[in-house]
């Protein structure tokens, strides 16, 4: 087992959604944690880092890594229970995901006119 960090932009929900498809359609991989307000993706499995890198690259080319290393065991306590939950609210979608069609006016079927 192994914990990778991978540097990734998710500037919106969709970019998030797509990553986490990515990344989760490779085999050996325990759990996917991403950070939006840090721009990373924790990934923890027994997958190659490589076949990490290259899923996200395939929508994110500036996709880089953070650190590659074995995972941290958390000790729990029964006493302090202070695992605090932050949602950042992501926009629904960022320039790079909107999709743009641009039809011309000026297209005619006929060729006769």
């Amino acid at each position: 087992m192994q914990k990778t960090v991978v540097s990734v932009e998710l500037l919106c929900s969709k970019c998030s959604q797509k990553v986490m498809k990515l990344i989760g359609s490779i085999e050996g991989i325990t759990s996917v944690v991403l950070d939006p307000s840090k721009n990373t993706a924790t990934v923890i499995g027994e997958a190659d880092p490589v076949k990490i890198i290259k899923q996200v690259r395939k929508f994110k080319k500036s996709a880089r890594f953070q650190s590659i290393g074995p995972p941290k065991e958390e000790k729990k306590d029964d006493k302090s229970v202070s695992s605090q939950v932050h949602i950042h609210s992501l926009p629904k979608i960022c320039q790079g995901c909107d999709v743009w069609y641009v039809v011309g006016e000026d297209y005619h079927i006929c060729s006769i006119l």
